[in-house]
């Protein structure tokens, strides 16, 4: 599956310098408002130390890491729902992604005016909430009006459901609660999947840190980077980066750090195929069945699924691949029922 993160803030809060970070990718950062017009895209491989060592076991021609998509949106500000600055064409992109990156300035730098003269992190996060809000209000409203007129002509049950539930999104939104803080189940979020809510979507705060000891979020799904930081370490080759990394006293760089959330906040694990050919990781939801797994690969692979032939990504590694991990009985063979589990090294069975 192709993971979209968008990254969303208010003007000048570091975005654009996150995203060239993340990506490598040149784009225009200035420091007034919209700069950025159109949202810049990137792809980015998905940093796995187990790739390339499953790769050279099996002595594969290619290796194909998993990727993931950051679109750098334009800096919203008060009044974007209701189509201040660039707005609702802001807020269209928003509702193209998986999850939402709201980066977040902690960071003091005069030469870097704040769009609100202050720099005040939660006042920053209740504005763009805000519009998020107001921008799925006016969606919800026309639902609820429609859904209204529809059980004046008669009672329907499946109808007066939904009504209800929509009624209910209204209300919290009327709060200034997001859809994403209510306690809907699995059906009721099935209901208002149409609906492309902006604050349905999951959030990691990222907070843009010049502080080597800032003090602690209260935001659930949040952590810290210096994005100017990051962009001077995405400059460096991959051993210069490891020995500024090591002076920093850290292991990992922060789009290291931000995949990882990223995959907690959605539920996301890495599957593996491999073989002589190819070596490729694969990103599924936790608990995926092993068929929808193999779809993922192709389609043909789910429809025709006979079995999966599965190994823990050590053992694959520890006994020399796949002859070796059956010589040492830990080559399991798994049914529809089987759910894929981080690092499963798989081949899959079909039929045509």
């Amino acid at each position: 599956m192709a993971l979209t993160l968008g990254i969303v803030g208010l003007p000048n809060s570091g975005k654009s310098t996150l995203f060239q970070a993340l990506t490598r990718k040149q784009v225009l950062i200035a420091s007034y408002p919209f700069a950025t017009i159109d949202p810049n895209k990137g792809i980015v491989p998905v940093p796995d130390d187990r790739l390339s060592s499953i790769a050279k076991v099996s002595q594969s021609k290619v290796v194909t890491p998993t990727t993931i998509e950051f679109v750098d949106i334009a800096g919203l500000v008060k009044g974007a729902a209701s189509g201040e600055g660039l707005g609702n064409a802001f807020l269209g992109h928003i509702r193209e992604v998986d999850a939402i990156v709201h980066v977040v300035r902690e960071f003091k730098d005069h030469n870097v005016p704040h769009v609100h003269g202050k720099v005040d992190p939660k006042d920053d996060i209740a504005v763009i909430e805000l519009e998020l809000i107001l921008a799925d209000r006016t969606l919800v409203e026309k639902r609820f009006e429609a859904l209204s007129a529809k059980l004046k002509t008669g009672e329907d049950r499946a109808t007066r459901k939904t009504t209800e539930l929509v009624l209910r999104v209204l209300e919290a939104f009327g709060k200034g609660v997001p859809a994403r803080a209510l306690a809907l189940n699995k059906e009721e979020r099935t209901e208002l999947k149409d609906l492309h809510l902006l604050t349905l979507k999951p959030v990691l705060f990222v907070f843009n840190t010049d502080e080597e000891n800032p003090s602690p979020s209260e935001e659930k799904n949040a952590m810290r980077i210096n994005a100017k930081q990051e962009a001077e370490l995405a400059e460096l080759s991959q051993n210069e980066a490891k020995e500024y990394l090591t002076a920093l006293g850290r292991i990992h760089s922060g789009l290291e750090e931000l995949i990882r959330e990223s995959y907690a906040l959605l539920g996301l694990i890495t599957f593996f195929t491999s073989g002589e050919k190819e070596t490729r990781a694969w990103t599924v939801t936790y608990g995926v069945k092993a068929p929808e797994a193999a779809g993922v690969i192709h389609s043909d692979f789910e429809r025709g699924f006979i079995r999966a032939e599965v190994a823990n990504w050590k053992d694959f590694i520890a006994y020399g691949g796949e002859t070796g991990v059956k010589q040492k009985g830990l080559w399991r063979l798994e049914g529809k029922e089987y759910g894929i589990r981080d690092g499963d090294v798989c081949y899959f069975r079909f039929s045509v």
